[in-house]
């Protein structure tokens, strides 16, 4: 230990799950204690994802306690963890831990391990004051990332980069992808990566003027409003033979299903929104066969890509476009990111 920790915080927290919930500000949550290979972080900031959508309606198990792009202090260190940890400024993802043993994490995909555990999912989330973590799988901030810049790409960033990474082999510099749902949270990122680092043409599909703007500020060449253009048309229209790839951030089923008739043959289709579970691939298989379509999922990226998108943040490639809210604001956030209401990432600043 090295400071006085309290035995309760704050904490904003979810209650009656599904089309009803609420989230409640509570005092009274308690403390936790970290145990053999664990940190307690004192939290300066989380960001908040779409995805915390699925807890609060029910769609899947959560914790009540939402919230994994938290960003603060190392305060006390369990069991087999160094005490060099403590004081150091560090990023809590979605990814709590993996069993590190099996085959797909010693590939370096950890991201993808059948027996991981999730922050806000099977443990508390970031939406406190202190939160416990894996101390194998946080992220280290490096100094002139700020906080408020370093949440959003620990889950928006490195879904992106994952999704982006998928592509790395298969398409080359000025090819086109089409980025669905560009200026959104995860989106505007993955427009930034996909034509800042990637070298690649962006097509932006969103809607309204505040998303365009921040499509193009982004990096996208072109920039389609899906309510008011014929995105197919338009596609193939700056294309001739469709895009190379798309990637679809937006969890919707319109999404998915438009996605095959944006890509060439032998196009590529990353699928990254998580819409209801009972929504299906609305793509023909035979269509698949016959044009050679390769349609991939992806979660977050890995622990090197991570690493890589925190550089690039302290270089100036990359930069979220967020919005900042206090603590008060949190139950009344989850709202607006339903109603589209956010423009880039919200961002909620933690009491002390």
């Amino acid at each position: 230990m090295s400071q006085l920790i309290p035995h309760s915080q704050q904490a904003a927290v979810v209650q009656n799950p599904g089309e009803s919930y609420k989230v409640v500000l509570q005092h009274d949550i308690p403390v936790g204690n970290p145990g053999p290979d664990e940190i307690l972080v004192k939290l300066h900031c989380t960001g908040i994802c779409h995805s915390e959508v699925r807890a609060v309606l029910a769609w899947g198990a959560y914790n009540s306690i939402i919230g994994h792009e938290g960003i603060g202090t190392v305060v006390q260190t369990g069991d087999n963890v160094s005490a060099s940890l403590l004081g150091k400024r560090v990023g809590i993802k979605w990814l709590y831990n993996a069993c590190t043993e099996c085959s797909v994490c010693q590939r370096g995909f950890a991201n993808n391990c059948a027996k991981q555990l999730n922050t806000s999912r099977h443990v508390p989330g970031t939406l406190q004051q202190y939160a416990v973590a894996d101390a194998k799988f946080i992220s280290m901030i490096p100094e002139g990332v700020s906080d408020e810049v370093a949440a959003p790409l620990l889950c928006a960033g490195l879904t992106m980069a994952g999704a982006l990474g998928h592509l790395d082999n298969e398409l080359q510099p000025g090819d086109w992808v089409v980025i669905s749902g560009s200026g959104g949270g995860l989106g505007h990122i993955g427009v930034q990566l996909a034509a800042r680092v990637k070298k690649l043409r962006v097509i932006a599909v969103d809607s309204g003027d505040a998303k365009r703007k921040l499509s193009l500020e982004s990096g996208a060449e072109v920039f389609i409003d899906f309510k008011t253009e014929d995105v197919v048309a338009r596609v193939l229209e700056l294309t001739g033979e469709g895009a190379h790839a798309t990637v679809v951030v937006p969890g919707t089923k319109e999404a998915f299903k438009t996605a095959s008739t944006l890509v060439r043959n032998m196009g590529h289709i990353i699928c990254v929104g998580l819409p209801r579970n009972d929504i299906e691939l609305p793509i023909s298989a035979t269509l698949c066969a016959a044009r050679a379509l390769t349609i991939k999922g992806s979660s977050v990226g890995t622990e090197e890509q991570m690493a890589e998108l925190l550089q690039l943040a302290l270089e100036g490639v990359i930069t979220p476009a967020i919005e900042v809210f206090d603590f008060e604001e949190a139950p009344n956030l989850i709202n607006k990111i339903m109603d589209d209401a956010i423009i880039g990432r919200a961002v909620v600043r933690i009491p002390n």
